[in-house]
């Protein structure tokens, strides 16, 4: 058993507080939107080197403790806490107790099959794939990125499921899971490359596409690369896809396409403009506050 604390919290002091909390004995400290699942809810989206500039106004710092705690010493902690923090008194709180549970079968439960076209499936392993005759990617959540409930990796998927033409060449620009080179492999592409700047990932990838049958060419980001594609799919974010533009449009071969996700609707025009001397992007389709951006390589 454990103890969960929720206190109510203002943008200026929830991070102090979250601190202060783990230095009196918590053992772990999350914060949330108080706001969650109301008008007033406010998403919050960063990237390396654009992180949001603070917190939520009303947040949600929420504390586990030993479950043996008794109430004067979780009374006690949370005093020394909110004093640490500097806030005058201890925020309103509430307390729950939260049993040993299953963990591995509550986060399986989360995770269903995901419907992507009915061409296209991505199905966890303890899952049973709903339609046997379309194609089904065996994939579970894991360390590198690309499960396709995000509607970016979504997105980029849609668009293969269109672009990918039988022996086409495909290469999956900043590739986690595989998930966008195991698709386009078992979509018809004849030459599937896929790499990453995480050797993680790179393993992670190679375990997924051996576990689906796929065949696709996996390598670090380091290694130069010298061929052309006939289509370059790029998930990532959007500063990277900026500073990588020139890199990522040299691979694309005449008259070859590109998709870009990880880009939020309104960085639309700031990766327009990075791609523009190169090749000009459109808006392609847009899910949930994200984008995909395509385009074509001139030639013949």
């Amino acid at each position: 058993m454990w103890i969960s604390v929720t206190l109510q919290a203002d943008a200026e002091k929830a991070e102090a507080l979250s601190d202060a909390l783990m230095e009196a004995g918590a053992l772990s400290v999350s914060i949330e939107d108080a706001d969650a699942g109301t008008e007033a809810e406010k998403p919050q989206f960063g990237e390396p080197g654009h992180l949001p500039t603070g917190l939520w106004d009303h947040s949600r710092v929420i504390a586990l403790f030993d479950g043996d705690t008794d109430r004067q010493a979780l009374e006690a902690a949370l005093a020394d806490a909110s004093r640490t923090a500097g806030l005058p008194a201890v925020p309103p709180f509430t307390t729950e107790q939260i049993a040993e549970q299953n963990w591995v079968q509550l986060t399986q439960s989360q995770f269903d099959p995901i419907r992507i076209t009915d061409r296209l499936w991505i199905v966890p392993s303890w899952h049973e794939a709903p339609n046997p005759q379309a194609i089904n990617i065996e994939l579970d959540p894991g360390m590198a990125f690309g499960t396709g409930s995000h509607p970016t990796t979504r997105l980029c998927l849609e668009w293969l499921c269109d672009a990918v033409q039988p022996g086409c060449s495909v290469l999956d620009y900043g590739c986690g899971s595989g998930i966008l080179g195991i698709a386009a492999a078992k979509l018809g592409a004849g030459d599937v490359l896929g790499i990453d700047i995480d050797e993680k990932a790179v393993e992670a990838a190679r375990d997924n596409a051996a576990r689906n049958e796929a065949t696709l060419r996996l390598q670090h980001s380091a290694v130069p690369l010298g061929d052309t594609f006939d289509i370059v799919v790029a998930n990532i974010l959007t500063n990277p896809l900026c500073v990588l533009a020139p890199a990522i449009a040299a691979r694309v071969a005449p008259g070859g396409r590109v998709a870009l996700s990880g880009v939020l609707e309104t960085q639309a025009g700031q990766v327009i403009e990075a791609w523009a001397p190169l090749i000009a992007l459109q808006v392609g389709a847009t899910l949930d506050g994200w984008i995909r951006l395509e385009g074509r390589r001139p030639g013949p």
